[in-house]
């Protein structure tokens, strides 16, 4: 039986409800999602505070069941036409420069939903052909034809997360390593010039060991930008918290990686996959 862990002092961030007030009645005025909101991420406050949001589209219930995450599961609704207009209109009423976009897994779509993704891209573009766009993908159920589209689509960066070492990949339900690596690798080839972006999650009982296999394998596919954070079980229900990793091994493992060839590193206990994903562009 797993002892429960109790969080350590760094790791009691407060979601102070008046910092995020406004920013979620304007998306919920024109009636977008977030994954800040749906994941139950705790650096909302944070984020909404200096005006940054991750969109989640394609809706807000997932077909896959992941043992980490809190975004609810079943069988989704249609797909809202108008979204790719919503996503545009808040981008513009939040006044953003960089914009993060995200999904549910969409394993009834034919296509993963990449068409929904690509639409999004083009009402942004077509506001302000000046602002950043960087996707936050799921597998897109290996569907070639669905990543060239994707990776084509006008997006700056583009990211796939690997999520954990190969030991652990029961937590991912429905996902494969192997076939994970893929899609970032099928990314680069169809457009070398798109970067590609990947994200772990510590605390699940991985080893340093693995953890640099992983690092090497998302070199080897040519992903160089990286994120690491603690995982945090969403309930009780969920995957438990093996460790609690301290600030400072984040520092390390964050060295480590930048010195084995990341692009660009973000490593610390609150660290989350779009968790201040502008900063990539400002220190090019």
């Amino acid at each position: 039986m797993i002892k429960k862990q109790r969080k350590p002092s760094w790791l009691l961030k407060k979601v102070f409800f008046s910092q995020k007030k406004d920013v979620e009645i304007a998306l919920k005025d024109i009636g977008i999602h977030t994954v800040c909101q749906e994941a139950m991420c705790p650096n909302m406050s944070e984020c909404f505070s200096k005006k940054l949001a991750t969109f989640m589209i394609l809706g807000s219930t997932c077909t896959r069941a992941c043992s980490f995450c809190s975004v609810d599961t079943g069988m989704p609704n249609g797909i809202d036409e108008k979204e790719p207009q919503k996503v545009a209109r808040a981008v513009a009423s939040l006044g953003l420069k960089h914009v993060v976009i995200t999904s549910v897994t969409r394993d009834d779509l034919s296509d993963g939903g990449a068409e929904q993704f690509v639409q999004c891209v083009k009402a942004i573009k077509e506001m302000n052909k000046n602002i950043t766009v960087e996707l936050l993908i799921p597998d897109l159920k290996h569907n070639t034809d669905a990543i060239k589209k994707i990776a084509n689509c006008g997006a700056e960066v583009i990211g796939h997360n690997i999520e954990t070492v190969p030991r652990l990949y029961e937590v991912r339900k429905g996902a494969n390593y192997t076939k994970s690596l893929e899609v970032l690798k099928a990314l680069k080839i169809a457009n070398p010039k798109v970067k590609t972006k990947s994200a772990l999650m510590l605390g699940l009982g991985e080893r340093e060991d693995e953890l640099k296999v992983v690092l090497q394998d998302l070199l080897n596919m040519e992903c160089t930008l990286l994120t690491m954070g603690q995982y945090l079980a969403p309930s009780k229900t969920h995957t438990p918290v093996i460790e609690y990793i301290k600030p400072k091994k984040f520092e390390e493992l964050g060295q480590i990686a930048s010195d084995m060839g990341f692009e660009f590193v973000k490593s610390s206990p609150y660290t989350r996959s779009s968790y201040m994903a502008h900063e990539y562009f400002e220190e090019k």
